[in-house]
């Protein structure tokens, strides 16, 4: 048994030598031979594919007796795995802003160093081969600090494109994020808020159209990569609209003016529809009008505006989906016990909160999602991943499905459930994605000419969508990535338990 490991360290030893030549200052041609090519595009995979890479980019690409590997190349034998486009995630929280109970404490304490907490998150997405991030609400300074130090070279980590704060709305202790009762508002908590605002919070609602095209103007200024605005209120059951559709429109011409992405917030029926006709390129969570069905006519709108659809994919399948279906059992059972001691009418609340204890709203939500693909809108997965509490502080754990990396895998993996074939999903996570970030000419699909962002995996994912969790080897704009080095330093995230030799095998039995 140990000499078998030791035979395996030797051998991934090896092979992670020959990954890091490209690394070489005076980097040579590298190709990857051997494997199947899924080039993200969603037409046939090439088995026995060669893939040529000079400096960061794809020189040359396709099956191998259609492409021949340079002389003096440095040559990568893929046979036997998978390749991939780098997948990309459209709607993460890098950064650590807050809430109430134990991610208050956490934001006390860690606010100072949320520059090391946004390059700890990307470099764990980068891990799980998510090469590229659109972060659509967090801390504009530190993330655009962080996204310049890893588009410069200077630090690892999945490519970052930041909106900063959501306009419109105020910080995480705001009454327009949270509810929260400004009366009881802590110096600290004002401070973040301000910081999180960037002086684009809830005054922006009460502006003329003309006072908010230079306002929305002053906030490109600062740096954001896309801007996304608050079409209706954050949260729900009753939700307000949040924009005029006159006001809306200014905001997306703005935007749009600046060659940039317009995204937003619109979670009702009436909210997303004045949303789409205002041109917005992109809708966040877009299956979540609770408690309403999407209307036949809405889902034909969305498709017909090309508007793309960040679905969050991994809070409704998988894991998520299972626990719901244990959790709506045990509920009906407690309801049928209460309905024999309760002979009074339903009142609004009664009826909100038995919907809630059924989960009915998450099942409208994944009906709704179900709804939009079949209609053939553009779908991402935009994981709404965040940071929880810090370990020391933590009370309520949070599901997998949030977490940086792994969850944009799950939801991946969810709309295969939600009834896409694995080929479709893997374009969602990676074409798709890419036109929502409208970077398209260089990231999404393996192409000549294209970035060589992509992942190598050691089983075939068109058989079974989770062996993107098999993942061999990370690639990020021609670089290997050393992934047993990431993150680099801890500061939210706990390392992984080390599995004694030994152990998953009894396990198994």
């Amino acid at each position: 048994m140990r000499r078998a490991r030791l035979v395996h360290l030797l051998l991934a030893a090896g092979i992670a030598a020959c990954l890091a030549a490209p690394l070489a200052a005076n980097a040579q041609d590298v190709a990857i031979a051997g494997a199947t090519l899924i080039d993200g595009n969603g037409g046939p995979a090439i088995s026995n594919a060669v893939i040529v890479i000079r400096g960061d980019r794809i020189s040359a690409i396709g099956a191998r007796g259609d492409v021949s590997v340079p002389k003096g190349a440095t040559v990568i034998d893929a046979a036997g795995r998978y390749v991939v486009p780098g997948f990309i995630d459209t709607n993460v929280h890098l950064s650590l802003y807050g809430g109430m109970r134990d991610r208050y404490e956490t934001l006390a304490k860690y606010y100072p160093r949320e520059n090391e907490i946004v390059l700890e998150a990307a470099q764990i997405d980068l891990t799980h081969g998510v090469t590229t991030v659109r972060d659509s609400y967090g801390f504009l300074i530190p993330l655009t600090q962080v996204r310049d130090s890893i588009a410069s070279g200077k630090a690892t980590g999945a490519r970052i494109l930041a909106a900063g704060n959501i306009v419109g709305w105020g910080g995480p202790y705001s009454v327009s994020f949270s509810l929260a009762p400004q009366r009881d508002t802590t110096r600290f908590q004002a401070e973040v808020d301000d910081a999180m605002a960037q002086d684009a919070g809830e005054l922006l609602a009460d502006m003329t159209p003309d006072e908010l095209r230079v306002a929305i103007n002053k906030y490109l200024d600062k740096g954001p990569d896309f801007l996304k605005f608050g079409g209706t209120s954050h949260f729900d059951q009753p939700t307000y609209i949040g924009f005029s559709p006159e006001a809306q429109k200014v905001m997306v011409e703005e935007t749009h003016k600046r060659g940039r992405v317009a995204e937003t917030h619109s979670t009702t029926i009436e909210g997303m529809r004045v949303s789409v006709l205002a041109g917005v390129d992109l809708i966040q969570h877009p299956e979540a009008i609770t408690p309403r069905e999407l209307p036949d006519e809405l889902a034909k709108l969305v498709v017909e505006h090309n508007v793309v659809c960040s679905m969050l994919v991994s809070t409704m399948t998988g894991e998520a989906w299972e626990k719901h279906l244990k959790d709506k059992a045990e509920a009906e059972k407690k309801l049928a016990e209460a309905a024999k001691k309760q002979p009074l009418p339903k009142t609004l609340y009664d009826e909100r909160k038995r919907a809630h204890d059924l989960g009915i709203d998450l099942e409208t939500r994944r009906s709704n999602a179900q709804k939009l693909i079949k209609a053939g809108c553009i779908t991402t997965v935009g994981t709404d991943s965040y940071w929880a509490a810090a370990p020391e502080f933590q009370i309520d754990p949070k599901p997998a499905g949030q977490n940086h990396g792994i969850g944009t895998i799950m939801a991946i993996e969810g709309l295969v459930e939600l009834g896409m074939t694995p080929m479709q999903a893997i374009t969602a996570g990676t074409k798709n994605g890419a036109i929502a970030a409208r970077r398209l000419n260089d990231l999404g699909t393996l192409e000549k000419g294209k970035i060589a962002d992509l992942v190598i995996l050691e089983a075939d994912p068109l058989a079974d969508i989770h062996n993107i969790r098999k993942v061999r080897s990370v690639m990020q704009g021609g670089k290997v990535v050393d992934l047993a080095k990431l993150p680099e330093n801890r500061v939210l995230s706990t390392k992984p338990p080390v599995v004694a030799e030994g152990a998953a095998d009894k396990a198994k039995q």
